[in-house]
């Protein structure tokens, strides 16, 4: 039997928004943070390393999408391994109850990660876009076959955002009612654009036109496709994200074969309304796929997944990991920072484009960090740190020992 017949259909849209609510806002307590960290890969000469490669340097942790035998280990501090398209590799952590623990077991297994690459002549990169390699696909998994052909009809972005860039995702958990989730959502949606300029540091993108962008990574979203990262606000987040959701057209369809590709310009809602394109009606199990195709700014999947950040130089990513963390602290934090981010919320491509150049997302994240630094007991004099260089405009540079993320491979 396969997965779509032990799936539930769904017969309508209510019921499709309702699943989508349910499934994608997890209400309870907010307790525990997350990360998901990508990095570049290369050889010795600076090309990439053949999936091949990389499922024999990363042995029992590489993923089943390019070692099919694979169990697939989590890695001793709990971070799973995946392989983005280009070669990238994203290491996910489990979830803590504190940064500080986040911080411990994922800067360990990345440095796990990087011993084993090491020892098979394969680098990883922090950086979060290839100025030097054009955007070559590696996986040829039906997903980003799909992916890749309806991108292309958009323009190059989309290519260059698979192969060509890295991120920083923090999650953190939705609300513990629908009240808290909608403060949490405004507050991560209005402070993003400050935490885009101040968090900028890829100029440069091999492939993209070189005019000055502060975040070519963030770029390659914005420029990417706008049905697929912008959800519509009324000020429900929840009803909002489901009835986007439903609205988003399909990217591919899993299937028995290798062509997922879908209809063009077919909505899930579209699909419940008229199977017959697909020649089948669409399941639960067919909605929790097309939400993965989803990649707004703030993405809902039972918890929140903060997308909008360049990977940022050696371990810093845990700045903005711990500003998030003490934003969220309290509802009267999380509303204070909603506050001061409001001169510069919704100025996504403005904070691309420009980043710190512009004084009020200077000011904007200057303003918005020293808030997070009052609030957090372990990582306040980083934070206020950070606060400082986005005052004098700098952008995100290594202010701790370098890591072994910058040897050589032997």
């Amino acid at each position: 039997m396969s997965s779509n017949e032990k799936s539930l259909e769904l017969s309508s849209r209510p019921a499709a928004e309702a699943y989508v609510a349910s499934v994608c806002f997890k209400l309870g307590p907010p307790q525990l943070i997350g990360a998901e960290l990508e990095f570049l890969t290369h050889t010795a000469d600076g090309d990439r390393p053949s999936l091949d490669h990389l499922a024999t340097a990363l042995g029992e942790f590489a993923p089943r999408s390019i070692s099919p035998d694979s169990p697939a280990s989590p890695l001793p501090g709990g971070s799973a391994v995946t392989i983005e398209p280009g070669g990238q590799i994203e290491l996910s952590s489990s979830p803590f109850a504190s940064v500080r623990e986040l911080q411990d077991a994922v800067d360990s297994d990345a440095l796990h990660v990087e011993d084993l690459l090491r020892t098979h002549g394969v680098a990883l990169s922090s950086i979060p876009a290839d100025t030097e390699r054009a955007a070559r696909r590696l996986l040829v998994l039906p997903r980003y076959c799909a992916m890749e052909n309806r991108f292309t009809t958009i323009g190059p972005f989309g290519k260059l955002m698979m192969c060509n860039t890295a991120a920083t995702q923090i999650s953190v958990d939705a609300g513990a009612d629908r009240a808290d989730v909608t403060r949490r959502w405004q507050m991560l949606e209005a402070i993003g654009p400050a935490f885009v300029a101040a968090f900028a540091c890829s100029p440069q993108l091999h492939g993209a036109p070189d005019d000055g962008w502060a975040s070519q990574r963030m770029r390659t979203w914005l420029e990417l496709d706008g049905s697929r990262t912008d959800v519509p606000s009324t000020g429900d987040p929840m009803t909002d994200y489901a009835a986007w959701a439903v609205d988003v057209p399909l990217l591919c369809i899993r299937g028995e074969t290798e062509n997922w590709e879908a209809p063009e310009g077919m909505s899930f809602a579209d699909w419940i309304a008229d199977e017959a394109p697909i020649g089948r009606r669409p399941t639960e199990a067919d909605l929790d796929y097309h939400l993965t195709t989803l990649f707004p700014h703030v993405r809902a999947c039972g918890h929140l997944e903060i997308r909008y950040l360049d990977a940022q130089p050696d371990n810093q990513w845990v700045v903005p990991a711990a500003a998030f963390d003490a934003l969220l602290s309290s509802p009267a934090v999380t509303d204070a920072a909603c506050s001061i981010a409001g001169p510069t919320s919704g100025r996504w491509t403005d904070a691309a484009r420009v980043g710190l150049a512009d004084a009020e997302f200077r000011h904007g994240a200057e303003d918005v960090l020293r808030l997070a630094a009052e609030h957090s007991v372990e990582y306040g004099e980083m934070l206020m740190l950070t606060a400082e260089r986005c005052r004098r405009g700098e952008t995100p540079t290594s202010t701790v020992p370098r890591r072994s993320t910058d040897r050589e491979p032997v």
